[in-house]
């Protein structure tokens, strides 16, 4: 082959080449055709997705979805499908009862009680500034995209509730409301350059890289003392590139990664020059500003962030900064002249102050302490209490001593004094409480403050109590149970995982306090105060199984997360138990009745069912439950349905035998319905269903057997008109029958007293159930009594005199024969 040839072959393949490298950098670049941004699919890659398949919550359930965010996630994609059809614009119409809510939170489960909001906004429009909890209207179809700029790293929670208020704790005696089911799925994404963040993860964040140096300093801790040293770490952190020039309005991006408690983080930039490669450029260092933002787990923006700076005029400090991943963006912004070939250069530096082990604060000058954990003999996982990691203190139970663990920073004699500690909740127990007791012999000389992920400081807490006055505002996640001078108790409810930080500020020491005993107890617990004792801690998981949480199941009386609302009075009680209870003696009626007619199995019947229903309502309001309250509401249920099916079969006119075939096909079906959803609303139809089925078998066993011999002697006649009169005769004698059968007085009762005790079991609720109900004990058994008496006693006598005496007639004519014969 010829030099020529082989040149030519080389070309070629360098061409083909090119082309493939020109249509696969099409491929993952972005273009802006059609004024729209296209992104490739090859910069994502899906971290997790999970689908949580069809699911249904009735009337005041509510169920959990935890969503893990990774620290690199660029997007979390969620879809939800449900079956509720909310028209937003009636929304305020519709009770907060009965009404269907989603809820988000970050790092807990999300508790709708504790909001005022009017929930009015749709789910997509509405969303944002995810650092709160945000409730709205469930709808049929929610489907959003939360991006790395909406939306920090961590753990997610989604609540699903059907309905929400005090009511939704409360017991119920019955719950008719309506469900609603649902189906979710979930993705998370992250861009697959690990330095890529962003929308379209087409933002680079670059990595600072750290340097630890410990630092000496001295502090004059004491007016009459020598200064004394103090030992401090610093992390000096700094780009890869000592200076770098960026153009106006281009932001960049920078992360650190704080990993331990600090007391001062400071961003600085230097050598900061302005430089333009257009001649004709006016502008100078003098026009720019370089700002400075910064947000704690999410990329910062100049209208989304935590804390922002010009650092061309001062660095940007941050005291006591949380725990995780901060992001920090640098925007040159000229406010002169506008050069779109002018850069700013600078070099950026962060430093990271952190204290000695035990020291904590200004200047690191006060004690800090590590709570460790201590397992309570409760067998509910996560219950636990938290004492100090000290040599000088010795504690045998859930209490330790302040004053042994302060004693250093009250010498110091001033308000700005504090005693730090700080202790971590495990991972999936951000469904438990932390509770918090403050004990003296004396007026508390101490104010608690509480923060998570950092130390707390008069400018930066989450929860805080000073006095009665000044604390932080009661609310479903901040409980007060007691607030007296020399006792203080409170819960911080669902508190995140993680670590939190928690500081008591000494105030001015009087001669009493130097000399008072405080003890203080932080524990880790389940349902706060008990459910108030006026209900039952129960435990559950979400819906991923990563997350225990605990809830309170109140009595009749009370709801509230905490069961501490009182929503029926104690007179409210009495009144309604004597209600429930004492219409039950209804069933006197028709027990009686029975009795007078000898018809024992129904007046066995009817007693047994006055009784039980009694019993039941007893155990149900929570005076006296001899049997267990399954049992009760069973024997209720199903003695009250064959007390209805009865009624209907006293009606017929046959034999014992037939009689208890029909009952004991009856309490199977019976049996069954009061087993399963015995308080659904269609079960009155059912019941009267099979009442009247029981009524016709009964009717066509007694035709049959009664007039069984006219059934063979009737026949058409070949005329049309004595057809006719025949028919009309059999209907005339039918009618008659139906007539004498009945004293329609008590029918006509009976029937508007069933339909009075029906239209009552429909318009039972939750909250009017005492009132209906009983009504419907009244109604019930009164047109049972009514339908009892509207039985003719003479009518079957009336019917035999009517038959024809085919037999008689028979036997007669024999005995004439034998005489005519002898």
């Amino acid at each position: 082959m010829s030099f020529n040839s082989i040149l030519w072959c080389h070309l070629k393949l360098i061409l083909l080449l090119t082309v493939l490298l020109l249509f696969a950098s099409s491929s993952l670049c972005t273009s802006a055709s059609d004024g729209q941004l296209v992104v490739s699919a090859d910069n994502f890659f899906t971290v997790s997705s999970f689908s949580y398949p069809q699911n249904s919550i009735r009337p005041f359930d509510f169920r959990y979805i935890r969503v893990d965010i990774p620290p690199l996630f660029s997007a979390v994609s969620i879809a939800l499908n449900s079956d509720v059809d909310l028209d937003l614009s009636r929304v305020g119409r519709i009770p907060e009862s009965s009404l269907p809510v989603i809820c988000f939170r970050d790092g807990s489960p999300p508790l709708p009680d504790a909001l005022n909001t009017t929930l009015k906004d749709s789910v997509v429009s509405g969303i944002n500034g995810l650092d709160v909890e945000q409730c709205f209207p469930m709808q049929k179809n929610i489907t959003m995209r939360l991006t790395n700029e909406q939306i920090s790293a961590g753990a997610w929670y989604i609540g699903l509730f059907n309905g929400i208020g005090a009511t939704r704790t409360q017991s119920k005696m019955i719950n008719r409301g309506s469900s609603y089911s649902f189906s979710a799925n979930i993705s998370v994404e992250a861009c697959t350059n690990s330095m890529m963040k962003g929308v379209f993860c087409n933002s680079t964040v670059y990595p600072l890289s750290c340097t630890s140096s410990n630092v000496f300093k001295y502090y004059d801790l004491d007016a009459t003392e020598v200064k004394k040293p103090m030992m401090e770490n610093t992390l000096t952190c700094k780009n890869n590139f000592e200076t770098s020039c960026f153009q106006e309005s281009i932001p960049q991006f920078y992360s650190l990664d704080i990993t331990n408690m600090a007391e001062e983080l400071t961003i600085t930039a230097a050598n900061i020059r302005f430089n333009s490669t257009s001649s004709n450029s006016t502008s100078s260092a003098d026009d720019f500003k370089l700002m400075c933002y910064a947000r704690h787990g999410a990329i910062p923006s100049e209208t989304l962030h935590d804390y922002s700076s010009d650092l061309s005029n001062a660095p940007l400090v941050i005291l006591a900064p949380r725990i995780g991943r901060l992001y920090i963006s640098i925007l040159p912004v000229n406010h002169g002249t506008q050069d779109g070939n002018a850069k700013v250069c600078y070099s950026m530096e962060t430093q990271v102050v952190q204290c000695s082990p035990g020291k904590a604060g200004p200047n690191c000058t006060m004690d800090s302490y590590t709570l460790q954990t201590v397992l309570s003999r409760n067998p509910m996982p996560f219950e636990s209490y938290y004492l100090p990691v000290s040599e000088g203190v010795v504690a045998a139970s859930a209490n330790f001593p302040l004053e042994p663990l302060s004693n250093n920073t009250m010498n110091q004699g001033t308000d700005n004094t504090w005693t730090y500690f700080t202790l971590d909740i495990p991972r999936g127990a951000a469904g438990r409480n932390i509770h918090v007791r403050l004990s003296s012999d004396v007026k508390i000389n101490y104010e608690f403050y509480a923060r998570f992920g950092g130390l707390p400081s008069l400018a930066s807490w989450d929860y805080y109590y000073a006095s009665k006055t000044r604390k932080s505002d009661e609310s479903a996640f901040f409980m007060l149970y007691n607030s007296k001078d020399d006792n203080v108790d409170f819960y911080i409810i669902y508190a995140r995982e993680g670590t939190w930080g928690f500081g008591l500020r000494h105030l001015n020491a009087s001669i009493n306090s130097l000399k008072a005993q405080t003890a203080m107890s932080i524990s880790l617990e389940g349902c706060p105060k008990h459910c108030s004792s006026h209900g039952d801690c129960r435990y559950s998981f979400d819906a991923s199984g990563l997350t225990s949480y605990s809830f309170c199941a109140c009595d009749r009386n009370h709801g509230g997360f905490d069961c501490s609302v009182e929503i029926v009075s104690h007179k409210g009680h009495i009144e309604q138990s004597i209600f429930l209870i004492g219409s039950n003696a209804a069933a006197m009626l028709p027990a009686y009745w029975a009795l007078r007619q000898k018809a024992y199995a129904e007046w066995i019947l009817f007693t047994s069912s006055g009784i039980s229903s009694a019993i039941y309502h007893a155990c149900d309001v929570g005076t006296w439950c001899p049997l267990p309250y399954n049992v009760l509401q069973f024997m209720d249920f199903w003695l009250s349905f064959m007390a209805v099916v009865s009624t209907f079969v006293y009606l017929a006119s046959i034999n014992e035998a037939h009689k208890r075939a029909i009952h004991t096909a009856v309490a199977i079906f019976t049996a069954l319905m009061a087993a399963t959803k015995a308080t659904r609303s269609s079960n009155i139809i059912l019941v009267i269903v099979i009442g009247a089925i029981g009524l016709l078998i009964g009717w066509l066993i007694e035709v049959s057997s009664k007039y069984r011999s006219l059934s063979f002697s009737f026949r058409f006649s070949p005329s049309f008109p004595q057809s006719l009169m025949t028919i009309k005769d059999w209907l005339s004698k039918l009618v008659m029958s139906l007539w004498r059968r009945f004293h329609w007085g008590f029918a006509l009762a009976g029937f508007i007293t069933l339909a009075m005790a029906g239209t009552s079991w429909v318009l039972e609720t939750s909250s009017t159930y005492w009132l209906w109900h009983s009504f419907w004990h009244a109604t019930i058994y009164t047109s049972s009594f009514f339908f009892l008496c509207s039985k003719a006693n003479d009518v079957d006598a009336e019917e035999d005199h009517q038959l024809p005496r085919t037999e008689s007639y028979a036997l007669t004519r024999q005995d004439s024969f034998s005489r005519s014969e002898y």
